[in-house]
Protein backbone atom coordinates (compact mmCIF):
# COMPACT_ATOMS: atom_id res chain seq x y z
CA UNK A 1 0.00 0.00 0.00
CA UNK A 2 2.74 2.21 0.90
CA UNK A 3 4.69 1.61 -2.45
CA UNK A 4 1.04 2.49 -4.08
CA UNK A 5 0.76 6.01 -2.00
CA UNK A 6 4.85 6.98 -3.20
CA UNK A 7 3.58 5.96 -7.04
CA UNK A 8 0.37 8.80 -6.65
CA UNK A 9 2.37 10.70 -5.27
CA UNK A 10 5.38 11.01 -8.15
CA UNK A 11 2.32 10.58 -10.69
CA UNK A 12 1.16 14.30 -9.17
CA UNK A 13 4.54 15.95 -9.26
CA UNK A 14 4.93 14.88 -12.41
CA UNK A 15 1.80 16.41 -13.62
CA UNK A 16 2.07 19.50 -11.48
CA UNK A 17 5.97 19.86 -13.10
CA UNK A 18 3.99 19.39 -16.81
CA UNK A 19 1.62 22.11 -15.86
CA UNK A 20 4.18 24.48 -14.60
CA UNK A 21 6.06 23.91 -17.74
CA UNK A 22 3.26 24.63 -19.89
CA UNK A 23 2.57 28.12 -18.01
CA UNK A 24 6.16 28.96 -18.42
CA UNK A 25 6.18 28.25 -21.95
CA UNK A 26 2.44 29.86 -22.67
CA UNK A 27 3.82 33.15 -20.59
CA UNK A 28 7.05 33.20 -23.13
CA UNK A 29 4.76 32.69 -26.21
CA UNK A 30 2.83 35.60 -25.37
CA UNK A 31 5.82 37.90 -24.44
CA UNK A 32 7.42 36.66 -27.93
CA UNK A 33 3.98 37.45 -29.80
CA UNK A 34 3.70 40.72 -27.95
CA UNK A 35 7.30 41.21 -29.24
CA UNK A 36 6.32 40.29 -32.99
CA UNK A 37 3.03 42.76 -33.18
CA UNK A 38 5.53 45.67 -31.63
CA UNK A 39 7.61 45.08 -34.34
CA UNK A 40 4.93 45.06 -37.34
CA UNK A 41 3.79 48.20 -35.98
CA UNK A 42 7.02 49.84 -35.91
CA UNK A 43 7.69 48.09 -39.73
CA UNK A 44 4.15 49.18 -40.86
CA UNK A 45 4.95 52.87 -39.33
CA UNK A 46 8.54 53.11 -40.89
CA UNK A 47 6.45 52.48 -44.14
CA UNK A 48 3.73 55.10 -43.82
CA UNK A 49 7.05 57.66 -43.15
CA UNK A 50 8.52 56.30 -46.33
CA UNK A 51 5.32 56.77 -48.35
CA UNK A 52 4.95 60.40 -47.57
CA UNK A 53 8.29 61.26 -48.21
CA UNK A 54 8.24 59.69 -51.67
CA UNK A 55 4.91 61.65 -51.92
CA UNK A 56 6.51 65.13 -50.61
CA UNK A 57 9.97 64.94 -52.02
CA UNK A 58 8.74 63.63 -55.58
CA UNK A 59 10.55 60.92 -55.52
CA UNK A 60 9.62 57.57 -57.38
CA UNK A 61 10.22 54.77 -54.83
CA UNK A 62 8.07 51.72 -55.43
CA UNK A 63 7.73 50.31 -51.80
CA UNK A 64 6.20 47.05 -51.83
CA UNK A 65 3.49 46.65 -48.93
CA UNK A 66 4.59 44.43 -45.88
CA UNK A 67 2.96 41.12 -46.14
CA UNK A 68 0.63 40.32 -42.93
CA UNK A 69 1.87 37.03 -42.21
CA UNK A 70 2.23 37.39 -38.76
CA UNK A 71 -1.36 37.09 -38.63
CA UNK A 72 -1.96 35.17 -41.48
CA UNK A 73 0.82 32.32 -41.58
CA UNK A 74 -1.62 30.08 -43.76
CA UNK A 75 -1.62 32.42 -46.18
CA UNK A 76 2.12 31.98 -47.79
CA UNK A 77 3.55 33.49 -50.66
CA UNK A 78 3.65 31.19 -53.60
CA UNK A 79 5.58 32.13 -56.80
CA UNK A 80 3.15 31.62 -60.09
CA UNK A 81 4.41 29.10 -62.18
CA UNK A 82 3.94 30.40 -65.81
CA UNK A 83 1.57 27.88 -68.23
CA UNK A 84 3.46 27.37 -71.33
CA UNK A 85 2.11 25.97 -74.61
CA UNK A 86 3.55 24.97 -77.52
CA UNK A 87 2.92 25.14 -81.23
CA UNK A 88 2.60 21.48 -81.91
CA UNK A 89 -0.19 21.39 -78.88
CA UNK A 90 -2.88 22.71 -81.04
CA UNK A 91 -2.79 19.96 -84.25
CA UNK A 92 -5.52 19.23 -85.67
Amino acid sequence: MLSNRESARRSRMRKQQHFDDLISQAAELKNQNSQLTELTERLQSLNSVLRFLEEFSGMAMDIPEIPDQLLKPWQLPRPSQPISATADMFQF
